[in-house]
């Protein structure tokens, strides 16, 4: 979110009421096991305190200021601050198990969607979630990334807009995948992923949505 501290309840609120169709929050375990929400492995870029998010409690890390005073919230917080459905990235395997445990408790089959970067987290919460819609996320991807995203289970790839050619996405078609273009932010970019045609897109910025399917 660029018009607010990002991955804070106040952020999410933002984005809600801007109309997204779908609100992206990133999800780290802290040292004692909560589900964070932030997206660095460490905190120094996005609060007022230092190091990494595993090597804190949920309490040490309820005590940094998150921006415009807001505080590090849990994935829970989140979904009870929001009504949009939610994308959950997931950086590792333990935090897809974490995941997985909050879905079965509150049914969230239906209202959350995970993605990540790592293929190994994707087929994971695919086995412990059945029926959960999935995203793999390629930044430096290759030809491989549509036969990857199968392999995992994913439905859907969403990758950067920098390196995305039409190309990719009719052979991600082709094989029954959605692709989602990320990140658009200015009204080029725009226009560079409806010419591409794809299913949908992620920005910074609520602001630039017109058209199509947008997270934020």
């Amino acid at each position: 979110m660029g018009v607010e501290p990002e991955n804070t309840l106040r952020s999410f609120v933002r984005a809600e009421r801007a109309g997204m169709d779908v609100i992206e929050l990133d999800l780290h375990l802290s040292k004692d096991g909560a589900l964070v929400v932030m997206h660095d492995a460490e905190v120094d870029r996005t609060t007022d305190g230092k190091g990494a998010i595993a090597d804190m409690t949920l309490a040490e890390l309820r005590e940094l200021d998150a921006g415009q005073g807001e505080r590090v919230p849990v994935f829970e917080e989140v979904l009870d601050a929001v009504r949009s459905p939610l994308q959950a990235e997931i950086k590792d395997v333990a935090a897809a198990r974490a995941l997985a445990d909050v879905m079965h408790r509150r049914d969230l089959t239906g209202r959350v969607d995970v993605s990540s970067f790592h293929d190994e987290a994707v087929a994971e919460i695919a086995r412990l979630v059945p029926g959960v819609r999935t995203t793999l996320i390629g930044s430096h991807y290759g030809a491989d990334v549509v036969d990857r995203a199968r392999a995992a289970g994913a439905e859907t790839i969403a990758l950067n807009i920098r390196r995305l050619t039409l190309e990719t996405v009719e052979s991600a078609h082709a094989a029954g995948l959605k692709v989602i273009g990320w990140v658009v932010n200015t009204q080029d970019h725009l226009r560079l992923v409806r010419a591409l045609e794809v299913d949908g897109a992620t920005t910074d910025y609520p602001e630039i949505r017109r058209t199509g399917r947008f997270t934020a």
